[in-house]
């Protein structure tokens, strides 16, 4: 191999390697992944981590947990609060369960199971689910589920 096809390669393979097009199961292609799936010990759901880069293009949007009021039992006793969350923010999975991706740090999402107790206008009525005040994911959410099922974009 004469200098110049060494060096050609050489630049070829530094050029996939900063691409992520290096061979799988190189250190750089882990590294630089847009999101990584991490399993949380002793349950069946994972942590979904974004790169502030994939969270940017995703265009990932958040809003907290609402508390609005119940309706009126007309009981006369004070109308007790229900949590909503908008209904960009459900999720169903493959088996048709309601879900809703938390927000537990910057840039880390996990999948929350939520039971819909109605639809009232833009908002998901709840029986149960994360506590108001929560961050849930309401743009972006659909994406963070194929990344942890393994469902790739292009």
């Amino acid at each position: 191999m004469n200098q110049f096809s060494w060096q050609a390669s050489a630049l070829i393979g530094i050029s996939l390697a900063l691409t992520g097009c290096a061979q799988p199961g190189a250190a750089v292609e882990t590294r630089d992944r847009p999101a990584q799936v991490v399993p949380i010990k002793g349950t069946d759901l994972n942590r979904v981590v974004l790169t502030p880069e994939a969270a940017k293009r995703l265009g990932i949007k958040t809003e907290p947990v609402q508390e609005v009021p119940a309706p009126a039992s007309g009981s006369g006793e004070p109308a007790p609060h229900s949590i909503a969350i908008p209904t960009g923010a459900v999720v169903y999975d493959k088996s048709g369960g309601t879900w809703a991706y938390t927000v537990i740090e910057p840039l880390t999402y996990v999948r929350e199971r939520i039971v819909s107790a109605r639809i009232d206008g833009n908002l998901a009525i709840l029986q149960s689910g994360p506590p108001a005040g929560t961050q849930v994911v309401t743009v972006g959410a659909a994406e963070l589920l194929g990344a942890e099922y393994g469902v790739e974009g292009q």
